[in-house]
């Protein structure tokens, strides 16, 4: 899909990988982007950037854990800029917890990592659809194919949306509406840099696995994948491998990452 004259929604868009896409998205030439995010302040800067590159963009905060603030996102697009063209269902956490990570934990990682993408394929999907034409960008991470080593909820969380992802691909496919994966694995956002420089065992493990990647590296290559409407858009071509590895004898690769410290 090309993105000019689009509308186009973001979550998790403040900071990183969500607020570099927006800007890119805008840069395309986006008939609307709609800023979104937990933080309104981060939100309204993106917004306020966009606008003053010669974009159209607004923000409006939400919690993507609640499917009423996705459904008032939605509606504030709609009354700006018109139907939802892209939705981009980016928010996520990370804890750095293993299995015994607490339930308020395990919770929240369901909530935002996964059940935000069920709610934003149930409320924009089916007009999608009936158009003929839309797409659903769910921001997922490489932990959703590889692991993340040292996060139990949060390689969980991303499998369980890659399977959603591929569950909606092949359902929704078929009536015209694209979905995408995007899964990079380490980038340079205040979700993984202060526990690379902190030293936690799971974001060294990924820093470990291939180089960092800016925000802006992300939003190149989510643009190129989503022209092609590729499935899984994989900013870090390692991914690729190391997945079909993965997939040629999974216990192997384990006990290679074992081996790897990894």
């Amino acid at each position: 899909m090309e993105l000019a004259g689009r509308v186009v929604v973001l979550t998790g868009a403040a900071r990183g990988i969500g607020a570099a896409l927006a800007c890119r998205f805008a840069a395309e030439g986006a008939a609307g982007v709609v800023v979104s995010d937990l933080d309104p302040g981060g939100a309204e800067a993106v917004a306020a950037d966009i606008v003053a590159s010669g974009g159209k963009a607004i923000a409006h905060p939400a919690d993507v854990s609640s499917k009423e603030d996705l459904k008032a996102l939605v509606r504030a697009a709609k009354e700006h800029f018109g139907p939802v063209d892209v939705f981009c269902s980016n928010a996520g956490v990370a804890f750095g917890t293993g299995v015994h990570a607490s339930g308020d934990q395990w919770a929240t990682s369901w909530a935002v990592n996964v059940m935000q993408h069920v709610y934003a394929a149930q409320l924009v999907l089916p007009a999608m659809a009936r158009r003929g034409e839309g797409y659903l960008l769910i921001t997922a991470s490489a932990a959703g194919l590889l692991g993340a080593p040292g996060d139990a909820p949060y390689t969980v969380t991303k499998h369980a949306v890659i399977g959603l992802a591929e569950w909606l691909a092949m359902t929704y496919r078929p009536k015209g509406v694209t979905v995408s994966a995007l899964c990079p694995l380490g980038v340079r956002t205040a979700l993984l840099e202060p526990a690379v420089l902190a030293g936690h065992p799971a974001a060294l493990a990924i820093a470990r696995q291939a180089p960092l990647l800016e925000p802006a590296e992300v939003a190149e290559a989510t643009v190129r994948g989503m022209r092609d409407e590729d499935f899984l858009i994989l900013p870090h071509e390692s991914v690729r491998e190391r997945y079909a590895r993965k997939a040629r004898d999974p216990g192997e690769w384990i006990d290679q990452m074992i081996a790897e410290g990894l």
